[in-house]
């Protein structure tokens, strides 16, 4: 029986060592930010590793062209450039911490 204690001892300490490692995960991906773009860099979205929009900038040139459309798709765009850009970067961080293993939920 003593073997069966150490095992789970073992799987114990496993465990809260992943969990501080995703904690720092968590941490580092707060202060990385990615860039999305669209309309030729017209248009750049700002997103930090968590999937956070943290900033949006338009050309002037667009900006000012009144063309409501193609300013609403091109920040759309862009915005999911950006968000497509932070969710691999995250993939990226969890599965070096998992070592490959799908653990939804943790991110």
């Amino acid at each position: 029986m003593s073997g069966t204690f150490g095992d789970m001892g073992n799987l114990l300490k496993q465990a809260q060592e992943m969990h501080k490692q995703l904690e720092k995960a968590r941490e580092e991906l707060r202060k990385t930010t990615v860039e999305g773009s669209a309309g030729g860099g017209a248009v750049k979205a700002t997103v930090n590793g968590e999937g956070m929009l943290t900033r949006l900038s338009l050309q002037r040139e667009l900006a000012s062209s009144g063309n409501a459309a193609l300013i609403e798709e091109s920040v759309l765009a862009a915005v999911r450039d950006g968000l497509t850009k932070a969710a691999v970067l995250r993939e990226e961080r969890l599965s070096r911490i998992s070592g490959g293993l799908s653990l939804p939920g943790l991110f």
